[in-house]
C-alpha cells in the first residue's frame, strides 16, 4: 500500500495501528472489579492511618503543655509537624492526581435513583494514564513529576534529624527502587505503573502511593512521639489499623493480615482476634496468616478489644475483604482488534494464569496456530469464530467476528476528485489504497473502463488499462485540459483475499 504524501496522514495513520492495537486489549471485568477492591480498601485504611496519625498529634500538644514533658517535647514536636508538612502537601498533590485522571476518563457527575450525585468515568480506560503521566510525546509528564515528589519526600523526611536517618533510612516505607519487567530489564517509573494501565489500576496505584506517605508520617510521628517519654494520654478515640499482603490472590496462596489499634496505653488489655480466633499481641499489633480458598469475594473479621484511659473496656470491628482469582481465568486480545479479517495473518497474543504444560488452545471458525501466548489466526469466510482456552483443565470461550478486508479507495496522484490539468497530465500511475485500516496491504489495479468527456473531447472516448501503469491512456491524457472529465468504471483490483470490484471513480480538471 502506497504511503500517503502528508506527513500529518502518516503519523495518524501510525497512530492509529499503534493505539487501536493497545486498546483492543480485553480487559476482563473481574480485574477491574478487583482493583476497585484493593482501592476501597486503601482508601480506608489511609483513612484510619490518618486518624491514628490525629491522636498523635493531639497527645503532643499536651505533651507541650505539661511540665513533665515540655523540654523535650519542645524538641521532638516540631519535628513531628514538619512530617505532618511535608506528608499533608504530598497526600494532597496525589489527591489532585485522582481528579485529573478521573478527568482524562471523561469524568461526569450522575444522579442516581435515590437522587444523590454520584463519579462517573471510564474505569478501563487504557490511554487516560498514559496521557496523563506519560513523558513522551502528548504526555503531561506527571509521571516523572510524582517520582521526584516522592523521592523528595524520602529525602526531606528523613533528613528531619539525624536519629530519624539512622532509624528510617532502610525501612521506610517509600520505596523507589526500579522496577523489573517480566523480562528481568529495569523499567522507568512512569511506564512500570502507568503505562497503557486502566484508569482503575492508575487510582488504586495512587492511593498506594498515599498508603505509603500516611504509613511514613505515622513511623515519623511515632518516633517523635516516643522520644519524649512516657506521659498519661487519653485514648479519647481509637482506630483499628489493618494491613494485608494482597487484596487479590489465588486459591492456596498464603495471605497474612496484621492488626491493631492506632493508639494504645501498654498498660492496657489489648487484645485482638482475626477470623474468630485470638492472635498474639505485641506493641499493640497481632498478626496472622492463611492459605486463600474458594473463589470470589472473601472477608475476614478483625476485632480489637482494649482499655481506654478510664479502664472502660473498648471494642472496635472491621471486616477485611480481599479476592481469590478462578485458576482458569485465561484471557485472550487481540493484537490488532476485536475482528479477524479474511486473506491476512491475524495476530492473537493469549495469556494463561497456568502455565502452557497445562493449557491447551482450539479454534472453531479459523485455523490457529504458533506456540505459548503468540498466536496467528487465519480465517476463510465472514461470520463468527471462537478460540477456547483449557487452563488446567477449567475451559474458557472467547467469540470474535470475521469480516472482509474493506474495500480500497481508487486515487490517482493527489487523489482528490478536482485536480488541476498540469498536475494530472504528469501523473503515469493509478492505485487502490485502503484508509485508515490496520494492517498494511497492497491491491493491484488489474482492470478499468475508462472515459474521457468534456473539453477537448466532443463525443465520450473510451479506453481500458489492465494494470497500475496508465502509459497506455498516455495520449487521451496529454488531450486533457480545464473542464475535461475522466471516469474510471467496473474498477477490479487484486488483493490478499482475492479479486473485487471497487467503486467508480471520476475526476474533474481545473
Amino acid at each position: 500500500m502506497a504511503l500517503p504524501k502528508e506527513p500529518r496522514q502518516k503519523m495518524i495513520n501510525l497512530m492509529y495501528l499503534v493505539l487501536t492495537a493497545l486498546l483492543a486489549l480485553n480487559v476482563s471485568s473481574e480485574i477491574l472489579h478487583a482493583f476497585t477492591v484493593v482501592n476501597q480498601s486503601l482508601v480506608t485504611s489511609n483513612n484510619n492511618i490518618s486518624a491514628a496519625n490525629g491522636t498523635l498529634y493531639k497527645s503532643l500538644e499536651a505533651k507541650l503543655k505539661d511540665p513533665a514533658s515540655a523540654e523535650k517535647a519542645q524538641i521532638w514536636a516540631p519535628r513531628a509537624n514538619s512530617a505532618k508538612k511535608l506528608s499533608d502537601d504530598l497526600n494532597k498533590y496525589i489527591e489532585d492526581l485522582k481528579v485529573s485522571l478521573k478527568k482524562e476518563a471523561d469524568l461526569k457527575m450522575v444522579k442516581g435513583e435515590d437522587g444523590v450525585e454520584r463519579e462517573e468515568y471510564k474505569i478501563d480506560d487504557l490511554e487516560a494514564a498514559t496521557r496523563l503521566f506519560g513523558d513522551g510525546e502528548g504526555g503531561q509528564k506527571k509521571g516523572p513529576e510524582l517520582e521526584a515528589r516522592l523521592i523528595k519526600y524520602k529525602a526531606d523526611m528523613l533528613a528531619i534529624s539525624p536519629e530519624i536517618k539512622a532509624e528510617f533510612e532502610k525501612t521506610f516505607p517509600v520505596d523507589m527502587s526500579p522496577q523489573k519487567g517480566q523480562d528481568g530489564k529495569e523499567k522507568s517509573f512512569t511506564e512500570a505503573f502507568f503505562h497503557m494501565t486502566p484508569t482503575e489500576a492508575g487510582l488504586t496505584l495512587l492511593s498506594k502511593f498515599q498508603n505509603n506517605v500516611k504509613n511514613g508520617e505515622n513511623l515519623v510521628t511515632t518516633y517523635c512521639h516516643n522520644k519524649i517519654g512516657q506521659v498519661e494520654l487519653r485514648m479519647d478515640k481509637a482506630a483499628v489499623l489493618v494491613g494485608q499482603t494482597s487484596n487479590y490472590v489465588m486459591p492456596g496462596e498464603e495471605i497474612t493480615i496484621t492488626a491493631g489499634v492506632g493508639s494504645y496505653s501498654s498498660q492496657g488489655g489489648t487484645s485482638i482476634s482475626i477470623g474468630g480466633a485470638s492472635v498474639p499481641v505485641v506493641e499493640g499489633q497481632g498478626s496472622t496468616s492463611f492459605k486463600a480458598g474458594g473463589s470470589g469475594k472473601q472477608s475476614k473479621s478483625v476485632t480489637v478489644n482494649y482499655l481506654d484511659q478510664d479502664k472502660k473496656p473498648q471494642t472496635k470491628t472491621i471486616q477485611v475483604e480481599y479476592t481469590v482469582g478462578t485458576p482458569g481465568g485465561a484471557a485472550v486480545m487481540l493484537d490488532k482488534m476485536n475482528v479477524f479479517y479474511i486473506g491476512v495473518e491475524n495476530p492473537v497474543t493469549i495469556g494463561s494464569p497456568t502455565g502452557w504444560d497445562k493449557t491447551n488452545v482450539s479454534m472453531s471458525g479459523g485455523t490457529i496456530s504458533g506456540a505459548g501466548s503468540a498466536r496467528v489466526v487465519k480465517v476463510s469466510a465472514v461470520g463468527k469464530a471462537s478460540i477456547s482456552v483449557v487452563a488446567d483443565g477449567k475451559p474458557s470461550t472467547f467469540e470474535f467476528r470475521i469480516k472482509r478486508i474493506p474495500d480500497p479507495i481508487f486515487k490517482i496522484g493527489s487523489g482528490k476528485a478536482r485536480v488541476p490539468a498540469v498536475e494530472f497530465k504528469n501523473q503515469k500511475f493509478c492505485r487502490a489504497e485502503l484508509e485508515n485500516f490496520d494492517f498494511a496491504l497492497t491491491f493491484n489495479v488489474v482492470g478499468a473502463t475508462v472515459y474521457f468527456s468534456g473539453a477537448n473531447f466532443p463525443n465520450v472516448t473510451p479506453a481500458s488499462i489492465s494494470t497500475n501503469s496508465l502509459d497506455g491512456l498516455s495520449a487521451l491524457i496529454q488531450r486533457c485540459g480545464p473542464g475535461s472529465s475522466i471516469t474510471f468504471t467496473n474498477i477490479k483490483v487484486n488483493g490478499p483475499d482475492g479479486q473485487r470490484t471497487i467503486d467508480e471513480r471520476s475526476i474533474t480538471l481545473y
